[in-house]
């Protein structure tokens, strides 16, 4: 096994494999299932362990005080331009009278927030400088500015990033992450992890699929061979398609988190 990024081939001079087809290199083969030039998948796996123990101990947390609440979390995630804060924005105005809020996440500026104020929302906007996803600390801090209602809905809108933000818990009920079918049918072969990390695939702009060269019934077979068990919705948030299906299914996931639970056995 290779030393330096823990593939199944041998080092062979200056860090050359015969992998497979020849020239393809490999560097998440490992036990870490990432590499780092000098670093052991020893130590990767130690560096992770340590920073995600310590969000998830942010993210505990921010579940308690929101489960306090009775309501509904979502942490949604998708990659640049999937119309996620469109989305949001019309989602709020199909949920009517509903409380809720959303914490909004960028590197920079302020201008999904200014969009989603503008529907009467409260938002919070988050920027993560260099960062390229929310972790459960910054969360927590937007939580401290947020005015939630008992049995409110909290959308957090992570920053765009198919990579990042699916190891990261936020405190949230579930992941929902927004494909758009312009990204292409390979998305979730891709980018298996986040797929995985999340109960429900949002696939949106489908007013657009007659005008792409896309294969829907593709994107739906390689979403369920990534994730057998994840939820599908097709919706267009432009034309309105399937965002009935969207409102009750979190119509659906708000009555869960507020029915009482049971005490013990």
């Amino acid at each position: 096994m290779c030393t330096v990024c823990g593939c199944g081939t041998g080092t062979i001079g200056n860090h050359t494999h015969a992998h497979r087809h020849d020239t393809d290199m490999h560097f998440g083969n490992g036990t870490a299932g990432v590499s780092l030039a000098g670093a052991s998948q020893a130590r990767l796996i130690e560096v992770e362990i340590d920073i995600l123990s310590q969000n998830n101990r942010y993210a505990a947390q921010n579940r308690a005080r929101l489960g306090a609440l009775g309501g509904f979390t979502v942490n949604m995630v998708s990659s640049p331009g999937s119309g996620k804060t469109t989305l949001l924005c019309k989602t709020i105005e199909a949920l009517g009278k509903q409380p809720l809020a959303v914490i909004e996440g960028d590197q920079q500026t302020a201008r999904d927030a200014d969009r989603i104020r503008a529907t009467g929302a409260p938002a919070v906007q988050v920027n993560t400088g260099k960062g390229c996803h929310l972790d459960a600390h910054m969360v927590g801090h937007a939580l401290e500015q947020l005015p939630l209602a008992q049995n409110a809905m909290l959308f957090i809108e992570n920053v765009g990033n198919l990579v990042c933000p699916a190891a990261f818990d936020l405190g949230e009920d579930c992941k929902v992450t927004v494909l758009s079918v312009t990204e292409g049918e390979d998305k979730p072969l891709k980018y298996p992890d986040i797929f995985t990390a999340s109960r429900l695939a949002i696939l949106s702009k489908i007013d657009l699929a007659p005008h792409c060269d896309v294969d829907l019934d593709l994107f739906h077979r390689n979403l369920i061979r990534v994730n057998p068990g994840i939820e599908i919705i097709w919706l267009s948030a432009r034309t309105g398609e399937g965002m009935a299906d969207w409102i009750t299914w979190l119509d659906a996931r708000l009555a869960e988190a507020a029915r009482p639970q049971k005490e013990g056995p």
